[in-house]
């Protein structure tokens, strides 16, 4: 029986009249709301009456029938208020100021469903997944093919990085271009007056030619005050790798041994890289170039140089000598090396007026007033073998070959005075225009 009164309810409610051609009851006002919910109560009392057999069955079927209608009611209530809040939010969105943030919605959302992983048809056959490749190819800061890249196994970090569909691991790493170099090796010194290529190498316990050759001079004259001047840690050549250098090659250019270089230069890595400086211990640049002799006549000084009859005798004895050091600007005589203890002999008559020591980095020395003005200094010497106040003949000995003072091996500095040594109006000439 209810189930019969719901039947004939449920339309009853879902319309806003009797007639087909009515429109729905969302459309109407509230008043003719309430005017059809009564006029179904009557007629649902109507049926109740005339379908039912006691008053209590009655009055239970018009109880059912009415909280069935208030339901209905309260559920058309709620969905017309959901259809009107639908369309507030809607108008909002459209408004001006609101079609920004309608917009980042919908490409938020957009962003959100294209990242999701797409989901496979329930119950679908998946793909065996393909084997992994014996060893892993794995790339530093580069691509495919890329000078960086290897195979192999993946170790150490590589574990960290993230795989991409055909194996290849990218770790976004900086790459090392760093280079080994022995700059740091490399000592500086700045040139003081009065400072020569032998004392300054004697200073720092290297060869004359080392600093020679790690300051590519071409001149004796080279040397002046104030100079920055590149002091290697020993003796030896200072290069920059070129293309095709390997150890072995510049240790066989250089007649030295690669031992020697790893070692001196500290090296841990013996793959040499373009423009990495290194220290090749013993090895020899070119030779000092020998300028000629100043011809007769030439005072190679600030002034005339006095003419003297006869030539002078060379003032070292034997054969095993020669020229270490010409005169030039800063260095104002010439170096002739022997073996330590070669004797030392005047050049020509002349009369002793010092012979011992002098802390003016010449060590033992002996100086010499000759004729016409002339004076000679002789420096280094190992030993003195006259004494001031005698007279001395040409090729007689005064001295032996040494390395006293600032000398970096045994030889004799010979200079040439136009004056006294101590008077401040002598200057010092070319030694070898009376030669």
């Amino acid at each position: 029986m209810l189930n019969a009164l719901s039947g004939v309810w449920r339309p009853l409610a879902r319309t806003r009249s009797f007639g087909p051609d009515l429109p729905e009851v969302e459309s109407a006002s509230p008043a003719t709301t309430r005017r059809l919910h009564r006029r179904a109560i009557g007629i649902a009392r109507f049926l109740a009456d005339s379908l039912t057999a006691t008053p209590r069955a009655r009055q239970r079927a018009v109880a059912v029938i009415r909280g069935r209608a208030r339901t209905s009611e309260l559920r058309a209530r709620t969905s017309a208020r959901r259809r009107l809040h639908r369309r507030h939010v809607l108008i909002r969105l459209t408004r001006d100021r609101a079609i920004p943030i309608s917009v980042a919605l919908v490409v938020l959302i957009a962003a959100g469903v294209s990242l999701a992983p797409a989901a496979g048809p329930v119950g679908a056959v998946q793909a065996e997944a393909a084997a992994a490749p014996a060893g892993v190819r794995l790339t530093i800061g580069g691509g495919a093919g890329g000078p960086n890249e290897f195979d192999g196994p993946m170790t150490g970090d590589a574990a960290a990085a993230a795989p991409i569909d055909d194996g290849t691991l990218y770790k976004p790493v900086a790459v090392d271009t760093s280079i080994a170099s022995s700059v740091g090796m490399l000592r500086h010194y700045t040139v003081r007056n009065g400072d020569t290529l032998t004392s300054i190498a004697n200073r720092f316990g290297v060869s004359m030619m080392t600093v020679w050759w790690a300051n590519h001079f071409t001149s004796k004259d080279s040397l002046k005050a104030g100079e920055d001047l590149v002091i290697p840690p020993v003796s030896g050549l200072v290069v920059t790798v070129k293309v095709g250098d390997t150890l072995d090659s510049l240790a066989a250019a250089n007649k030295i041994t690669v031992a020697d270089i790893v070692a001196v230069n500290e090296l841990t890595d013996t793959n040499l890289v373009v423009g990495q400086v290194l220290v090749l211990p013993g090895a020899k640049g070119a030779p000092m170039p020998t300028p000629a002799p100043a011809p007769k006549g030439s005072t190679g000084g600030t002034g005339p140089a006095p003419r003297v009859t006869g030539s002078w005798a060379w003032i070292v004895l034997g054969s095993n000598n020669y020229i270490s050091q010409y005169f030039h600007y800063g260095h104002y005589g010439i170096d002739i090396a022997a073996p330590s203890g070669t004797a030392i002999v005047a050049p020509t008559d002349a009369h002793v007026i010092f012979a011992g020591w002098k802390s003016n980095g010449g060590g033992y020395q002996v100086w010499l007033h000759l004729a016409n003005g002339l004076y000679t200094t002789m420096y280094h010497m190992s030993a003195v073998t006259t004494s001031a106040g005698q007279d001395v003949l040409k090729g007689q000995r005064v001295g032996k070959v040494g390395m006293t003072g600032w000398a970096t091996g045994p030889h004799v500095m010979l200079e040439v005075w136009v004056g006294p040594p101590w008077d401040s109006g002598s200057y010092r000439v070319n030694p070898m225009r009376y030669y």
